[in-house]
């Protein structure tokens, strides 16, 4: 064939073994180098274009890489049949903006924010780069199914210490969160299992889906009413009794072992505890875990570190009584971890040289600081807003005494930028409220922006000083 011909510039920064590399390609997909053409020898080609032979080398390597042409032992480069090319060339593409309805507020009172603020980077990545600068090559490859056993060892030190959970590290399942792990556990309890789930209350499984599986059983001022609980014939219920959701009730004493007995009545029956929240409590002693007072392995403890660490980690776990271990495994012995070996070895190191622990301690404090500050102010400029829900966790309720509509309410703060949460969002089946009672999340609000959101927000509500 005729020598190549194309113009190579050096003054550019791309190289020029890409600039040869793609008009060759671009040759070859518009037909104008024929399917079985002989390419040029390197040499040949090198000493045309005035070139080093390292150059042609790198170009004639990508395009046998991606199947344009082969090489033929002591003979020569000759291009490939390409009826179908191996990729789309994206660089020259235009690819349309992506229009998102993710909208920016000034203020934001999700309950699920925490204050990034105050995470520890610095620490965390010194703990990563001592991962990935060991020679980690074991973790290139498929775990433990039920997660790293270094990390499940330092979740059940971490459970005994400060929930008076024991269990062993074979009883623990790691999952990229309880979106996940919920339904492994329906699963596991799936013969004629009848769900009841806390109203108003939260669940991992869609509310399309609850609404056709799930019994709804009301919260007081106590946490789930386990009398009502008894007049249905459920046999599994999720709760969360260290700070209910999202009422922020904590189940009492009376109720806790009223709900233990109800277990223990049936040998199907059994609890779901979703420890939600619990490392954040601000008054009181810490409330034990229902599956440290369980004596008769009905209590299956479910826990997250999307609070205490970061919602974009997306490590949860659950912890399953002995007696169903056999039949976890006999269900899921195809089962793969779906969090990332690398991201579980880094959170085992920071608990296990107690960095865990020594941050919850710092965001109990700073949560603790902006609590007290949002109560104090409307307290102090709003006392007929009602709240409710601030023994624990990083959102309290408040109920607004206002004849607008909560959909109103909600639609006037969204114009002023701020973004408010209903307590209607989480019901299973509709209450009737005196007032419109919203969550308001604090954990994601600096400290010194507090009073000026709650001042924002009561003042496009029309509630005056």
């Amino acid at each position: 064939m005729d020598m190549l011909m194309f113009e190579l510039s050096k003054n550019t920064t791309k190289p020029l073994y890409e600039q040869l590399y793609t008009g060759i390609k671009s040759a070859i997909m518009s037909k104008q180098i024929e399917v079985g053409t002989k390419l040029p020898s390197k040499k040949k080609l090198a000493d045309f274009l005035n070139i080093s032979q390292t150059t042609i080398e790198v170009a004639y390597a990508q395009l046998m890489a991606e199947g344009f042409i082969v090489s033929k032992p002591r003979i020569g480069f000759y291009v490939e049949d390409i009826d179908e090319l191996p990729f789309i060339e994206t660089e020259q593409a235009e690819w349309p903006v992506e229009d998102t309805d993710e909208k920016t507020f000034r203020f934001d009172f999700h309950p699920g924010k925490i204050d990034t603020d105050s995470f520890p980077f610095s620490l965390w990545r010194r703990y990563a780069k001592d991962l990935y600068d060991r020679p980690s090559k074991n973790l290139l490859q498929s775990g433990e199914p039920q997660g790293e056993y270094t990390l499940r060892t330092e979740i059940a030190k971490y459970l005994y210490q400060s929930r008076g959970i024991v269990c062993k590290p074979e009883q623990i399942v790691i999952g990229s969160g309880t979106e996940q792990l919920l339904p492994m556990i329906l699963r596991l309890l799936e013969n004629d299992s009848r769900f009841a789930l806390e109203n108003p209350g939260y669940s991992a499984i869609p509310r399309n889906q609850l609404q056709n599986i799930a019994i709804p059983i009301p919260v007081d001022e106590d946490g789930l009413i386990v009398d009502e609980l008894e007049k249905t014939n459920a046999n599994v219920v999720y709760i969360t009794p260290s700070h209910q959701f999202p009422t922020g009730a904590v189940l009492s004493a009376t109720r806790r072992t009223q709900l233990l007995h109800w277990a223990a009545k049936a040998e199907n029956r059994y609890i779901i505890e979703d420890d939600y929240d619990s490392e954040f409590r601000y008054t009181g002693k810490p409330i034990p875990a229902l599956q440290g007072m369980d004596q008769n392995n009905k209590v299956i403890y479910m826990s997250t570190f999307s609070k205490s660490l970061m919602p974009s980690l997306r490590v949860a776990y659950f912890v399953l009584p002995s007696t169903l271990l056999k039949k976890y495994k006999e269900t899921f012995s195809n089962y793969s971890a779906t969090v990332p070996r690398f991201d579980q070895h880094i959170v085992a190191s920071f608990m296990r040289d107690g960095n865990f622990s020594k941050h919850l301690n710092r965001m109990r404090k700073i949560y603790r600081k902006k609590l007290d500050k949002l109560t104090h102010i409307f307290k102090t400029y709003y006392p007929e807003v009602i709240i409710t829900g601030d023994q624990a966790g990083m959102h309290i309720l408040i109920s607004i005494p206002s004849p607008i509509s909560e959909d109103q309410l909600i639609k006037v703060a969204a114009e002023s930028s701020i973004a408010i949460y209903p307590l209607s969002a989480y019901l299973l089946k509709p209450i009737e409220y005196k007032y419109p009672t919203f969550l308001l999340g604090f954990g994601g609000i600096p400290l010194e922006k507090i009073e000026e959101g709650i001042h924002q927000l009561m003042q496009c509500w029309g509630i005056a000083q």
